[in-house]
């Protein structure tokens, strides 16, 4: 049973959000200024790149969190830290809602990193059968599964051109260095930004006051808080296995979050039911 909680003091901007913003802010714009004279871009060196990536560090399992790619980016993440995230943190107070925030951060994480590890096996198995039978067939069997490289004319002048000469190893040589950079592509991207963790916000948001009405800038119309985690969920999960060569949004960090938030709050429930809702 959800009960009716109102703390004795609501503040619009407590500590922990008011820090986050802050924080979030400032490495935004000190990226800016950095890259804006040429010395340095956060977001590759701070940003979290997959493990077997020479790029990988461990420390940028906490920093990627403080990373944004645009303003726009930015500035979404952190109205809904502050919509979202002030309510969450005056209703739990600063210690659980900061516990709750990272590890809803680190679960998007894990989840982003795990499907990532089931994608690099495929890429390594499809480099492993081009190694195996490197001819024209298995290449153009190989690139008609990635859209990235299907629609894109130089791949296809190569293709055309290998078509007229089949037997020539300078095509098979191309085609070798181009299914390689199947996997560096993958494991060299890094992936920036607090989504996960606000994700892990609005599904606590949802669980907490599932019947809050919400009226959202892209949803107009007042819907309870409940349904809109829902059906915000089921189509980031949708927009996930959709694997859009163009969507540079990682949709499993933000599915972590929700799941590892949900996890959390049952968990929480569980052993403090009196105290927590």
């Amino acid at each position: 049973m959800y009960q009716q909680y109102r703390p004795n003091q609501f503040s619009t901007f407590p500590p922990v959000v008011k820090n986050l913003l802050i924080i979030n802010g400032l490495c935004f714009l000190a990226n800016i200024v950095l890259q804006s004279r040429g010395w340095y871009d956060m977001n590759e060196h701070f940003g979290l790149y997959y493990p077997e990536s020479t790029l990988f560090k461990p420390y940028q399992l906490l920093t990627h969190v403080f990373m944004h790619g645009t303003f726009m980016h930015l500035f979404f993440n952190m109205f809904s830290l502050w919509m979202f995230g002030g309510v969450l943190e005056n209703h739990w107070g600063p210690k659980r809602f900061f516990i709750y925030y990272f590890i809803t951060a680190f679960g998007a994480a894990a989840l982003y990193l795990g499907v990532n590890a089931y994608e690099v096996h495929q890429i390594k198995e499809v480099i492993a059968s081009f190694n195996a039978q490197p001819d024209y067939d298995t290449f153009f069997g190989i690139i008609q599964r990635d859209s990235f490289f299907a629609n894109d004319i130089h791949i296809v002048d190569f293709l055309s051109e290998w078509k007229k000469d089949p037997s020539n190893p300078d095509f098979v040589t191309g085609a070798k260095q181009i299914v390689d950079y199947l996997l560096i592509r993958k494991i060299n991207v890094p992936v920036v930004g607090a989504s996960g963790a606000v994700f892990g916000l609005l599904l606590g948001f949802g669980m907490l006051f599932p019947n809050t009405q919400l009226v959202m800038l892209f949803f107009p119309f007042p819907i309870k808080a409940k349904y809109f985690v829902l059906i915000y969920g089921l189509l980031e999960f949708y927009q996930g296995i959709s694997n859009d060569p163009s969507d540079n949004v990682a949709h499993f960090a933000h599915l972590g979050g929700m799941l590892f938030g949900f996890v959390m709050i049952k968990l929480w429930n569980k052993k403090d039911r009196n105290n927590f809702y």
